[in-house]
């Protein structure tokens, strides 16, 4: 069976609220979370998608761009990934949070290359628990029925679904590339590393 077209989805669905204000607008680089995830993916896929809440369709922040509304509000990232796989079936999907700084050609290209089509996902082990990342991670067609199962039967943790569909993992190429930004003091700490020498990858 030939290898699945890779499409792109960056997630700007979520709330923020530990962060106090809407992370898809942080500019962390010279452009926004979304606008730098759309560029990253660009490079890598046929197609990028914005996911957003229905009521971000209109946001004229996300207008530029092809999205895909949640279709199940408030069911978090594995929701989106659903809705995703729902809307084109027949496509891969390199998944990437949109408040994940460190992440770079770099990393994405390690994941690609490291691609298995022949397992459900292609995904990061995480640098801290060992276990799989979904939030920058390659979830092919046949993970699709896998994971739509998952979600309706009321499951919503996409790591968990991940660990159940058997997903090939990869080490990081450098140990905080998937550190994520969550609070006002990790931004300020990511903002730090990105400043100095220490955040350029081996």
């Amino acid at each position: 069976m030939p290898t699945a077209s890779l499409h792109g989805l960056v997630l700007a669905g979520g709330f923020s609220r530990r962060m106090g204000h809407d992370k898809t607008a942080l500019k962390i680089h010279p452009r926004t979370q979304v606008e730098h995830g759309i560029s990253l993916l660009s490079t890598f896929c046929e197609a990028v998608y914005v996911s957003v809440r229905p009521e971000q369709d209109s946001d004229t922040r996300f207008q530029a761009w092809p999205r895909i509304q949640d279709l199940h509000p408030g069911s978090g990232p594995l929701g989106a990934i659903v809705s995703a796989q729902t809307y084109l079936p027949d496509v891969a999907w390199l998944v990437l949070a949109c408040d994940l700084p460190f992440v770079n050609d770099q990393v994405l290209s390690h994941l690609l290359s490291h691609r298995d089509p022949d397992r459900a996902a292609t995904c990061y082990r995480s640098t801290y628990d060992r276990l799989p990342e979904p939030l920058c991670a390659i979830y092919e067609t046949a993970s699709a029925a896998m994971i739509h199962d998952y979600f309706t039967n009321g499951c919503r943790c996409p790591r968990k679904a991940l660990i159940d569909i058997d997903a090939y993992e990869l080490d990081q190429p450098f140990p905080w590339a998937l550190d994520n930004i969550n609070t006002p003091e990790d931004l300020d700490s990511a903002i730090e590393r990105l400043r100095t020498d220490h955040a350029a990858p081996p």
